[in-house]
């Protein structure tokens, strides 16, 4: 696995691949220095009249649908269908979904374009696309839900379309339906800025531009984006206050040459045992 996230990262820094993000104000400089921290080139336009041009010439897109507008739902549903068009890999950043009926409905508007090679979402955000049923405050994971729970609802969404799906939290879960991995690295501290998550659906974004549209390509770019942030946000916790630890964040990803994986890797039919 460290070989695998190695070689995934150096290809990312001697291709410099340009990564179309359309992606929430409140994180999208987050997002644009995540990617020039680990070799890759940002581009964020989101106008409908131009994001099917700059879709094209990108080779990866990351849609995040946190803080949504009209311009931006417009946007990301051409540059999805472009992104499909051309076989450019996508990760949906599905950021909302479970507070937000109108984010849910916009979603599955999504789907029915094209899917994604990755989904990302936090517990609740999976919770959410899994079952329509279940709701949230806030977009903010729920800290209650059990990570078997989500376990099954991702392997259960990764088989539905065909793809792969990440959920962050305190351990990260990544499957493709037929393998199950639990990425233990990272830290609370994390959660104590915000945009560290759409940071993850950047890298993730990133390291998929190397990785393929093949399914399997989508397990490796989310478990390597997941492997890396955590690292870097464990190497970067300090007691000296939220402002230092993101500047000591974007530090790591930026020198970042190897760390301590914490991981379990498991066949997706054992989880269902239990």
């Amino acid at each position: 696995m460290k070989k695998q996230i190695k070689c995934i990262r150096n290809k990312v820094k001697d291709n410099m691949p340009l990564i179309h993000c359309i992606t929430n104000p409140i994180s999208i400089n987050q997002c644009a220095n995540a990617l020039l921290a680990i070799g890759a080139r940002p581009i964020m336009a989101e106008h409908p009249k131009e994001v099917r041009q700059i879709t094209s010439t990108a080779q990866a897109v990351l849609l995040n649908l946190g803080n949504i507008t009209d311009v931006r739902m417009e946007a990301m549903k051409l540059s999805l269908a472009a992104a499909k068009e051309k076989n450019i890999p996508v990760v949906l950043d599905a950021v909302g979904i479970a507070c937000s009926d109108p984010v849910r409905n916009y979603t599955n508007e999504l789907l029915n374009i094209g899917i994604p090679e990755v989904i990302k979402g936090n517990y609740s955000e999976i919770n959410a696309l899994y079952c329509d049923m279940y709701s949230s405050a806030g977009v903010d994971a729920d800290e209650k839900i059990d990570i078997g729970s989500i376990d099954r609802a991702a392997m259960t969404l990764a088989e539905k379309y065909n793809t792969t799906i990440l959920a962050s939290g305190k351990t990260d879960i990544v499957t493709d339906g037929k393998q199950l991995i639990h990425i233990k690295n990272g830290t609370r501290q994390l959660a104590s800025v915000t945009g560290t998550g759409c940071m993850l659906g950047s890298l993730c974004a990133a390291y998929l531009s190397q990785t393929g549209i093949m399914q399997s390509g989508g397990l490796e770019a989310a478990m390597t984006a997941c492997v890396v942030l955590g690292i870097c946000g464990q190497l970067a916790q300090t007691d000296e206050g939220n402002g230092t630890f993101m500047v000591r964040l974007m530090d790591y990803l930026t020198t970042l040459t190897h760390g301590p994986v914490s991981y379990t890797h498991l066949r997706a039919h054992e989880t269902r045992r239990h």
